[in-house]
């Protein structure tokens, strides 16, 4: 198979790879789309090892295929099936072996670039507002760094459930195509004009967490996700005390199969019908074919984005 590769100093090649032998368990997934996320980013610069058991030098947590081969104990899915999964590490190559609890069915009307950039991303705001906020109608939700990813999937998941949404994008240019997914979209200076929040989905870090945290209603959860803005905030305990405010945080990579096919039945009924009625869409803001996996990192790594980078099958 063909893969990306990291090298020594973070160079990405174009490499020729065993093919992967798929366990009873697994399904083999002929990889047509794979969504670039930070921790891509981080992967590269050395900063986020893959954890135990996945190929260390192969990036990419994210993707969508057909099916070739089948584990002798698998028996819900046939040969030839779309599906899409996230995954511990490996997604940037032409192959790669899923667990079949972990998979997700493309829906047919769904493009394979559009398919590429919908697990991490929805997985992501999903297990973060639903499983871990327990977001409900009427609840008032901050979600910082509206325009990326997983801010363009939460805001969505979040009208889904009957949620009000605010959302901050620092580019002006992108606010318009945020708004129309139906987010009220609000500079972040403006944080607490448009409080108090229920839930806050905390995509940015640091410098945004501290300016939210006055502006909470009492018994909000703030989930924490993302940290490019800075990993470590100070906290008015007595601001958190007041409020009965819970912080916590999340990330899925490291999670255990078990847990990892439970987040994916989760996802599996409460998103995919949406998915398939176009009620929920993949914002993609550019794609690439695998061969320019470095123009893809670097469309990643400059920002002002709206939506997901996705490398494509060359």
């Amino acid at each position: 198979m063909r893969a990306v590769v990291i090298q020594a100093g973070g160079e990405l090649l174009i490499e020729e790879r065993p093919d992967p032998q798929v366990s009873p368990s697994q399904v083999l997934v002929g990889v047509e789309s794979s969504g670039l996320n930070g921790a891509d980013q981080l992967q590269r610069r050395g900063f986020y090892p893959a954890p135990a058991g996945v190929v260390a030098d192969i990036p990419g947590l994210e993707i969508a295929g057909s099916i070739l081969a089948i584990g002798g104990q698998v028996s819900d899915v046939r040969v030839g099936d779309r599906v899409m999964a996230v995954v511990a590490g490996g997604g940037q190559a032409s192959q790669i072996c899923v667990e079949a609890a972990e998979l997700l069915r493309v829906p047919d009307q769904l493009s394979w670039v559009e398919a590429g950039g919908f697990p991490e991303a929805f997985t992501t705001a999903h297990d973060a507002l639903v499983t871990q906020a327990h977001i409900a109608a009427g609840a008032r939700v901050y979600i910082s760094g509206g325009a990326g990813g997983v801010g363009t999937a939460a805001i969505q998941i979040a009208n889904a459930f009957g949620c009000e949404v605010v959302a901050s994008v620092r580019n002006e240019d992108l606010r318009p195509q945020v708004a129309e997914l139906g987010a009220t979209v609000i500079d972040p200076a403006d944080i607490g004009e448009h409080g108090p929040y229920d839930v806050v989905l905390e995509l940015i870090g640091a410098s945004d967490l501290e300016a939210v945290l006055p502006h909470l209603n009492p018994f909000a959860r703030v989930v924490v996700i993302g940290v490019g803005g800075g990993a470590k905030a100070e906290i008015n305990l007595l601001g958190i005390m007041s409020s009965r405010a819970i912080i916590t945080g999340s990330t899925l990579r490291a999670r255990s199969a078990s847990e990892k096919a439970e987040v994916a039945l989760r996802v599996r009924e409460d998103l995919l019908e949406f998915l398939a009625k176009g009620k929920l869409r993949v914002p993609v803001a550019a794609s690439y074919p695998l061969d320019e996996v470095e123009a893809a990192y670097a469309r990643f790594a400059a920002g002002a984005k709206f939506g997901k980078v996705v490398l494509l099958k060359a």
